[in-house]
Formats: structure tokens, sequence, C-alpha cells
């Protein structure tokens, strides 16, 4: 009810402070209470993700190597499985949380924005995995390639938490530099940053995409932070493109409101004159 008469005083759908403070409490809630109920389902998935990641050690014994995965004490088992299934948690309600993300500024945007704003949390969400899923495929020849410098009589002995933390943090790194284009167009949507301002700066884009591929690029080679970086900037200039549009059609139809308004008063006028 309360909410109802919010919208009739006033039909952009503006919140008061405390109104806005719950709004964002609730959608907390809500991105929180997915994730625990995905990292449930993550508890269960634990082994074969497990396994899956410890696949490129097999690979280098089968080619002669030594590498093995030390588990150092007791508890580190439990430990590994309870922040694994979290982090698959985080994998499969991405599409839940990042619409929390959107809801909660959807007050501030009109009804055709709200659809394609949703839409774009649909894109949010499959770019977070399709980066997620880019480190995944780099990693294995990351774990190859780096343990290859170690001597041929040494055994890898590597830790257990160790080796799956780095395999989470690439991952999780890799899927949260592709949502990029959805900050991008967020802060456009919310009127902070013009199309403009992304267009004429692409060339610090270029440097910001080109220093995060080196750091996200666990391999020693420059193509594999090519792989990173060009879908990252390819990803900057379709934001921009959209936000431009954008833009345009918010002037298109604040110069219509405009000149309608503008009408109304000089049909006012005439009518008041004898």
């Amino acid at each position: 009810m309360t909410e109802r008469i919010t919208k009739r005083r006033d039909p952009e759908g503006r919140m008061p402070l405390a109104q806005h403070l719950r709004e964002l409490r609730n959608r907390i809630i809500y991105a929180l209470i997915g994730i625990a109920l995905a990292s449930i389902a993550g508890w269960f998935l634990y082994e074969p993700f497990a396994a899956i990641m410890a696949e490129p050690l097999d690979g280098i014994n089968e080619r002669g190597g030594h590498a093995e995965l030390n588990f150092g004490s007791v508890g580190i088992g439990f430990e590994l499985q309870l922040k694994m299934s979290v982090f698959i948690g985080l994998f499969i309600s991405s599409p839940w949380w990042i619409l929390q993300g959107w809801l909660f500024i959807a007050p501030a945007l009109k009804r055709k924005e709200k659809i394609m704003a949703l839409s774009f949390a649909g894109a949010a969400a499959i770019l977070f995995l399709a980066g997620g899923l880019l480190g995944w495929y780099i990693l294995p020849r990351a774990v190859v390639i780096l343990t290859g410098f170690a001597p041929d009589f040494a055994v890898n002995l590597l830790d257990a938490r160790t080796y799956y933390r780095f395999f989470m943090q690439i991952i999780g790194a890799f899927g949260v530099s592709f949502l990029l284009p959805v900050f991008m167009v967020g802060l456009n949507f919310l009127g902070i940053i013009k199309g403009k301002t992304y267009l004429s700066g692409w060339r610090w884009a270029l440097v910001f995409c080109a220093v995060l591929g080196a750091l996200l690029n666990p391999l020693p080679d420059a193509w594999s932070m090519l792989m990173i970086m060009l879908p990252m900037f390819l990803f900057y200039f379709l934001a921009t493109g959209l936000c431009i549009i954008h833009d345009k059609r918010k002037a298109k139809r604040r110069s219509k409101e405009l000149a309608e308004l503008l009408g109304d008063e000089q049909e006012g006028q005439d009518w008041i004159q004898p």
C-alpha cells in the first residue's frame, strides 16, 4: 500500500532515503539467500569440480613428471569443501544476485529502461560466466607450464589450499573483469557518465585492459594476455556504443518534452490574449 501511495505521489519512482536503504537491505538479503541455496548445491558438486581442477596434475604425471596435492592437516579437506561450495554457489547463482543489483536501481528508470536493464542483467550473468569459463580454459595450461619449470628429478608437492585458491581467484577475477561493460552501462543509465566520455577515454581504457590482462594472466606468454585483454576492450567499445545510443534517445525525448511544454505555454498565452 505504501509503495502504491509513493508511486502516485511521485510518478518517476523516486524514494525517500530511508525507503531506499530498506530496498538496498532487502536486495542484499535476497542475493545472500540465493547464494546460500546455490552453495548447498555446490556442496554436493565439490568432488567432481575438485577432480576437474586436479586433472592438469594427472596430465603431468602421465607425461613422466611428478605432481601431487598435499592436504597438510586434518581439517583442510573440510575447509576446502566449504570454500569451494560457496565459490560454486556464487557462479550458479550469478544471474540471481546480478538481477538483484539491477532491481535496486530499477526505480530510477522508466519502463522501457527497466526492460533494457533486465536484458542487461541477463547479459551480465552471461558475461560473468563467460569470463569464468575463459579462466577455466587457461588455468590447466598455466598449471602445466608453471610446474614445468621444476627440475626433472623434483616432485611438485603442491599445497592443496594454495592450489585450489589459485584456481578460484583466477576464475573469479576473470568473471568480474568481464562485467566491465555492465558497470559502464549502469553508470550511464544513472546519468553519472556520458557515452561520449567513455569514447574520449578509449586510450585509458586500452591501458587499463592491458594492465588487467597482464595481472590476470597466470602464464608467461603474451598470447594469453591478449586473449584476456581483447575481449574486455571489445566489450568496452560495445558498451560505449550502447551508452551513446541511450544518450541520444534521452536527449531526443527531452527535446520533444520541452517542445510540447513550450507549445502548451504558447497555446495558453494565445488563449489569454483578447
